[in-house]
């Protein structure tokens, strides 16, 4: 969830790509075969206030000091889902663990990576994203607060109002505050001039919107490692290179070639009477200055960044002296009235606890708004809290006990994709190698019928640290007969639970397994790769269940049984690959059961036929865009990556001025469209997604005149090439038809999940 400020007007329009290739194609529709397998009393909506309780649900050791908590949030109207509340709790007075920042790769402010890259690169045991930052194609991603790794602060605060920020001292004392930065260069000849920033990103300044480069001068270090200083700062940059403490390179109105070294950095100064008059007069090559940063907290005590361990910024503060404050900054950048997934930081009273916590959001589990994060914070006794990214952003990586690898604690919002993220709060430990205190049972919990597991034996030290278990013999065994079980790989047979319990020599530990079953699934779904039916053609027919918890798991193909009509066919791995067709039918189905329920995918007899490639087009493609200051362009052009030999559209766009749901669209011949013969019942097309976040859709004018819309893909989340259909049958399009505009919206709701700027391509 990536706060977006407004950029400066002379944001030049970095393009990234999308390609959408249109192929006339077939519907598919899925749900649940058994009517009525949602109670009639969890489809009506209660009209009684909801009340949440805080549910302790599980407890782990990650590493001697760091323990690992699940929570519910558990509703009083059980049509809303639980949601599910993951803790890594600190006990900061253990000397075996510290909590540093996590950045970019090989120490980058400017190049992202996930938690879990980070979490790996810098050898954590846990870790969980941090700062909020600005998205889009022109932007570097820079944290907006400050962030400092082992006392070294890598970028200083913005001149925003009520960001907060979570640090720990080097005597360990954890500090929620809203710091700013205060930093001053002294010339060779004694004349001192004020630092604005370190390693900023352009910005407007709060409350004035100023530019933030503008007469100012700025600090830039090795750890900046995009092109630009920054980019779209609408300011012309004088520098100066100081390498140890030395002046070494002067250059007045265009940026210095030379890379930084390690052990130096560059002053960035603007404005002919203020910072670049004062390197063009008061700096020369080979003088010796002085530079000083601090960091100056809301009571007025400044510090000096060498003070702390580790920085990390947020965004609003939570909680103050345990109870739940007066949001400081606004929310709404944040889709804070809104069910999100969320990550925040926390620290305990006496100060010798900290709480890095994450929400999920995946399936049917939607997360939580911010007052409801505060009431679970507060619940769970934490002192003072701050917000930290969320939505998209929020991941925390752990290390389950006995295991040597970290792994993703619970999905992400998109699964198990993680989002590239420009910080974290990592968990390290520096504890020695004990003597063995105990083993663990590892294995997947959740299983279908059908399914098979394999479980192993994991052991670990008086330090709960991984140990090597080679010599263990472990003897396998359940309290309830739900399967079968040989020398530790489980076949599911039954629904229900049981515990997989290991011994091995005195030590033993237990495992609780869940075979979900009917009573658990409120759906299934089935997504095929393509719905074209004819001979021969390989289909993949993936098969999910939406439990009523709000999980969303993935069910084995092993687990599925499939019936088909109007065809013939095979399946496969849960590949479908199709024998014969039945002659003069308009549809076939393949329907998809487990243990009483089922999912029907339609897949319609037909051809497949191309619309339009650009390659011969002579009518005009043109641009409009909603709100009035919403800019852009339209072009057919050539050269995009991936499609070199191909003519492809092109919109520009940028959102950045404007307010409200926002769009833009690629008019087609003048508004008078491409013409569709026939009634196909869908569009296939390829794209290039650019993680931009916004809804891609299409308009229609059908046989009788009727606009019609139809969604592409709800959000463009995803990198590279992905193939998708738009359901022209669902969206009741009747032919011969017009396809008149491609367009992306920019929705009003949590619009600090999307790019501002950007553009996409198109062949059809």
């Amino acid at each position: 969830m990536n706060e977006l400020q407004h950029q400066p007007a002379q944001a030049r329009h970095k393009r990234t790509r999308l390609l959408l290739p249109f192929l006339a194609g077939v519907l598919v529709f899925t749900g649940p075969l058994n009517a009525g397998s949602i109670p009639a009393a969890q489809a009506a909506s209660s009209q009684a206030a909801v009340t949440y309780k805080l549910v302790q649900q599980g407890e782990s050791i990650v590493t001697s000091g760091v323990r690992q908590l699940t929570y519910a949030w558990v509703p009083s109207d059980k049509t809303k889902p639980t949601e599910v509340i993951h803790v890594l709790q600190v006990d900061l007075r253990n000397p075996y663990v510290q909590l540093n920042a996590m950045g970019g790769p090989k120490g980058s402010v400017t190049a992202r990576q996930s938690v879990g890259a980070m979490v790996k690169e810098t050898g954590a045991i846990a870790g969980i994203n941090g700062d909020v930052f600005r998205t889009g194609s022109t932007s570097e991603g820079v944290p907006m607060g400050a962030q400092i790794n082992s006392g070294q602060l890598l970028v200083s605060t913005e001149q925003l109002q009520g960001m907060y920020a979570f640090g720990v001292t080097k005597d360990r004392q954890p500090i929620i505050d809203n710091f700013v930065f205060t930093g001053e260069v002294i010339a060779a000849d004694g004349t001192p001039f004020s630092l604005t920033g370190l390693n900023k990103a352009a910005y407007r300044t709060e409350p004035d919107k100023a530019y933030s480069h503008a007469n100012a001068l700025y600090m830039y270090t090795s750890a900046w490692t995009a092109p630009e200083r920054p980019a779209n700062s609408g300011a012309t940059p004088t520098e100066a290179l100081v390498v140890d403490g030395i002046v070494t390179e002067i250059s007045v109105g265009t940026p210095i070639v030379t890379a930084i070294p390690e052990n130096g950095y560059i002053l960035r100064g603007h404005g002919d009477k203020t910072a670049a008059n004062f390197i063009t007069t008061h700096l020369n090559v080979g003088d010796k200055i002085n530079t000083t940063t601090s960091l100056k907290s809301a009571d007025g005590r400044t510090y000096d960044p060498s003070e702390f361990q580790m920085m990390v910024s947020g965004h609003t503060l939570l909680l103050d002296k345990g109870a739940a404050t007066a949001f400081t900054r606004d929310i709404s950048g944040v889709s804070g009235g809104a069910d999100r997934a969320r990550t925040a930081v926390g620290y305990s009273k006496d100060g010798n606890t900290a709480y890095l916590l994450t929400v999920e959001e995946n399936g049917g589990r939607k997360g939580v708004t911010l007052k409801e994060l505060q009431q679970i914070l507060s619940e769970l006794g934490v002192w003072k809290a701050v917000n930290l990214d969320g939505g998209g952003s929020t991941t925390m990586i752990s290390r389950p006990l006995g295991e040597f690898q970290t792994q993703l604690t619970h999905p992400t919002s998109y699964g198990t994709t993680q989002r590239l993220v420009t910080n974290g709060i990592g968990v390290y430990t520096t504890a020695p190698q004990g003597a063995i205190k105990g083993i663990v049972a590892s294995g997947a919990q959740t299983l279908f019928m059908g399914q098979q597991a394999a479980y192993s034996l994991k052991a670990y030290d008086t330090y709960y640290n991984p140990i090597d278990p080679n010599g263990l013999k472990p003897t396998w065994s359940l309290n309830k007969q739900i399967g079968t079980l040989v020398d530790g790989t489980f076949t599911a047979t039954k629904t229900g639970s049981a515990d997989l319990q290991v011994k091995a020599g005195n030590a033993t530990d237990s495992l609780s397994l869940e075979i979900i079953g009917e009573a658990q699934i409120s759906k299934l779904i089935v997504e095929p790769n393509t719905t074209a039916l004819k001979p021969g053609a390989v289909i993949s027919l993936p098969v999910k269940a939406q439990l009523t918890d709000g999980r969303q798991l993935s069910v084995p193909a092993s687990a599925v049984t499939w019936e088909f009509r109007g065809f013939k066919a095979n399946m496969a791995d849960g590949k479908l690959t199709v024998g014969s067709v039945e002659n003069n039918i308009a549809a076939g189905y393949a329907i998809a059961r487990y243990d009483g329920y089922g999912a029907v995918a339609v897949l319609a007899s037909g051809s497949e036929k191309g619309l339009e490639d650009f390659e011969k087009s002579s009518y005009n493609v043109g641009f409009s865009g909603t709100p009035v200051e919403t800019v852009g362009s339209s072009s057919i052009t050539t050269g995009i990556p991936g499609r070199e030999n191909s003519k492809v559209l092109v919109m520009d766009y940028d959102f950045t001025l404007g307010s409200g749901k926002r769009f833009a669209n690629a008019v087609l011949n003048n508004g008078k469209g491409i013409t569709i013969d026939g009634t196909p019942s869908t569009l296939t097309l390829d794209v290039l997604g650019d993680q931009s976040m916004h809804w891609l859709r299409a308009e229609f004018t059908d046989v009788n005149g009727k606009t019609v819309y139809a969604t592409i893909v709800d959000q463009i989340d995803w990198s590279g090439w992905k193939n998708l259909k738009i359901d022209l049958a669902g969206a009741g399009l009747k032919g011969p038809s017009k396809l008149t505009k491609l367009y992306i919206v920019n929705k009003e709701e949590d619009q600090d999940e999307r790019a501002l700027q950007g553009n996409w391509h198109s062949i059809i």
